[in-house]
This record gives structure tokens, sequence and C-alpha cells, in this order.
């Protein structure tokens, strides 16, 4: 009777062995999902009493930001450019220097970048001044940080505007390398077309 269940479980496992290593197997590929990138086109953002206008993508919307951590917006002049396609938006905060100080203003700019250094590998910030007269800096965060692309512009005597780009979703430097390297470019695009009215 041993001898006879020992055979049957043995004849058992052998099929399902034999059965086992005629299915096809298929290993996963590393990578990510490809991105149908749309052209670089821009429209024209100039609202009446806004103190500013520039260009940005045509498949992006530019919505009024409502609130700051629960509460209002300093001023009406706050917005967002969002790009639903990416999950991501640039968040603009404008701020009127009569009201504030220019160095603390700029100081603040560079203390919101620097405090994504725990999880960047590196932080390029770029100085730039455009034909309209805007004058500002640029920075590049790289690593696994919230936001991997941030700027602030300003006239120095009247204006100041900052700009930073976030997704909606966990930063992740190589998944969301192209859509940041992509996006740069109309950021870069915005900052070179604004103007101060």
């Amino acid at each position: 009777m041993k001898t006879s269940l020992i055979k049957v479980t043995s004849l058992i496992v052998l099929l399902i062995s034999v059965v086992a290593c005629n299915s096809t197997y298929t290993p996963k590929r590393k990578g990510y999902f490809k991105i149908d990138f749309p052209k670089h086109e821009y429209k024209l953002f100039e609202q009446p009493g806004y103190p500013y206008s520039f260009e940005y993508p045509v498949y992006a919307a530019v919505l009024k930001d409502t609130t700051f951590f629960e509460d209002k917006p300093e001023n009406p002049y706050w917005i967002n450019i969002d790009f639903p396609q990416f999950h991501g938006k640039i968040y603009i905060s404008y701020k009127d220097i009569g009201k504030n100080d220019l160095n603390k203003l700029v100081n603040d700019a560079y203390n919101m970048t620097y405090k994504h250094s725990t999880r960047a590998t590196e932080i390029v910030d770029s100085a730039m001044h455009t034909p309209n007269g805007v004058g500002g800096v640029f920075f590049s965060v790289g690593g696994n940080a919230a936001t991997a692309k941030q700027f602030f512009i300003t006239d120095s005597v009247r204006h100041f505007l900052r700009g930073a780009l976030y997704f909606d979703a966990s930063p992740n430097e190589d998944s969301l390398g192209v859509v940041n390297n992509f996006l740069q470019d109309d950021m870069k695009h915005l900052i070179n077309t604004f103007k101060w009215k």
C-alpha cells in the first residue's frame, strides 16, 4: 500500500513537472511607458487686471489659485498652469515688491528650493535675463525631489513672481525625467515671453 502510494505521488509530481515545463514564459521588460508628447505650440495669457502676460502651451490650462495651505492667496494674481495630460502643474505666486522686501523674496525663493536638498542629488541655479527686461534664476533639481524645475523672475522694482513644477505622483527621477525635460522647454518659453504691465 505504501509503495503504491509513493508510486502514484511520484507519477503526479512527474506529470505536473512535464506540464509546467511546456508553458510559455514571457519575461517582463524593464522600462517605462512611452509618452507621446504634443507639439510645442503656445497661446497668450493676458487677462485684464493682471500685472503680467506670457505665452503658455495650448495643451495646458491656466487656473486661478484659490488656496494657499488652506488660506486664501495673498493677492488675486496667483495662478496654476495645469498640464492634465501629464498630471502636473506649475504653481505661480506673485508678490508686489512695494509690500515686500526684494532681498527677503529672493532669499525665500532660494530657501524653498534648497529645502529639497535632502532628496536632491544636485541643485543647479542659472541666472537669466530676457530681452523683455525680465531677470531671475532658474533652478534644476536632480534626484527624487518633489519638484525638479523652479524659477523666480523680477523687475527688481515692483514685481516678483515664483514658479515651481509639481506632479501628482511620487517623485521618481527616472520616470518623470522625460516629462520634466519636455515641460522645462515650456517653462523657459513662458519666461522668455513674460512681460510686466
